[in-house]
């Protein structure tokens, strides 16, 4: 077991640091913001079904011509399609479409299911599983790879039912962490606060069709088709347009605070990538900081949306409020979701050592040392 991990991590890493690289030269040439939609399953693979005949990839690809069609009507922005009727698509192509077009979005739409009734929508992003839940989530869409030919080969041994097999997953996301998590609460968001339903919250798991790709990336359960009312929702015409719509509206926003952004975001040099091999920074302190304010309060959970392990520091004429204390930094990446399902919506990671703030970019680079 030890081998095969060790194989994937060398796997994982040299791509990487091969199609990163090559991401980052052809990206600053590209004159529209990209935009890669992809609906799961198709062809030969229904994904999830019901027993009313509801099938995921039929709601998944309606959807996702939904949010093309309000994309396209934007100048600046390019909409390619992983498919655009119902084939099968490998989900290493899938990733590898998006690569190609030096994207800078990647959202797939699919649908869940259930043995009960559950309900509600919920959006992942690339990551190691925090519980058995995300785990058979992501293990029933990454199982599509056994329809594939030839998928020993396409994914070096990577084995769906193991959760060994995840750990090098997260490798290829981690620069892109952050604006993943961004895209996904604004829809999120749009799916609770404009459309009424229910918020499962943003999660992480090792899905491998994000992982294919350079780019924020995200994979959206618009709901579950074994539920009786919520399958009717997802299969009328009112429900997928409303779902098209809180997706590229959500898409919209991320776009326009990309725009207000370009230049201020610190990325983390590729070489420092590999961060996940192991868990702990030595002689570092993660925090998640909530918010900076000129205003005293105490860092009790009644003051935080009911978040515990609250910290406080002075820092000149402001009050800087940090959620968690952790020198893992896959916890801290925990602790960064947590805050933001709780409303904090632009929480950050923040490095400590000694006791003094110092660089993220600077507290990895010393783990990869």
């Amino acid at each position: 077991m030890q081998t095969n991990t060790f194989k994937l991590f060398v796997f994982f890493t040299i791509l990487l640091t091969f199609v990163g690289i090559n991401h980052a030269n052809a990206q600053s040439k590209n004159d529209k913001f990209i935009v890669v939609l992809d609906a799961g399953h198709g062809g030969h693979d229904p994904g999830k079904h019901a027993k009313s005949g509801l099938k995921e990839k039929d709601i998944a690809l309606k959807v996702v011509l939904g949010i093309g069609a309000i994309l396209d009507k934007q100048p600046d922005i390019k909409v390619v399609y992983t498919r655009k009727t119902d084939v099968f698509v490998n989900l290493y192509k899938r990733g590898k479409i998006a690569n190609d077009n030096n994207a800078d979005l990647f959202v797939s739409v699919h649908c869940n299911a259930h043995d009960t009734q559950a309900y509600g929508s919920e959006t992942y992003v690339l990551g190691l599983h925090r519980n058995n839940t995300n785990f058979e989530v992501a293990k029933a869409e990454n199982e599509v790879i056994f329809l594939e030919e030839n998928y020993e080969e396409n994914y070096a041994g990577f084995d769906p039912k193991s959760p060994e097999s995840f750990i090098g997953l997260s490798f290829m996301q981690e620069e892109y962490l952050d604006q993943s998590i961004k895209l996904a609460t604004n829809i999120q968001d749009n799916f609770t606060n404009k459309l009424k339903r229910k918020n499962r919250g943003v999660k992480q798991a090792g899905f491998i069709v994000l992982h294919q790709t350079v780019m924020p990336s995200v994979l959206i359960e618009t709901g579950f088709v074994t539920n009786t009312e919520e399958g009717k929702y997802l299969n009328s015409k009112k429900g997928q347009n409303e779902l098209s719509t809180s997706i590229a509206n959500a898409i919209l926003d991320y776009k326009k605070e990309v725009d207000r952004n370009v230049g201020n975001h610190l990325e983390i040099p590729i070489e420092t990538k590999v961060i996940t091999q192991k868990n702990t920074v030595t002689n570092v302190v993660f925090k998640v900081q909530l918010a900076a304010s000129s205003k005293s309060l105490e860092p009790k959970s009644y003051n935080f949306k009911g978040l515990n392990d609250i910290s406080r520091e002075k820092v000149g004429n402001l009050y800087k409020y940090y959620y968690g204390y952790t020198s893992d930094y896959n916890e801290a990446q925990q602790l960064q979701i947590q805050a933001v399902n709780k409303g904090y919506k632009t929480a950050f990671i923040t490095a400590f050592k000694e006791g003094k703030q110092i660089k993220l970019s600077d507290a990895l680079k010393s783990k990869s040392n």
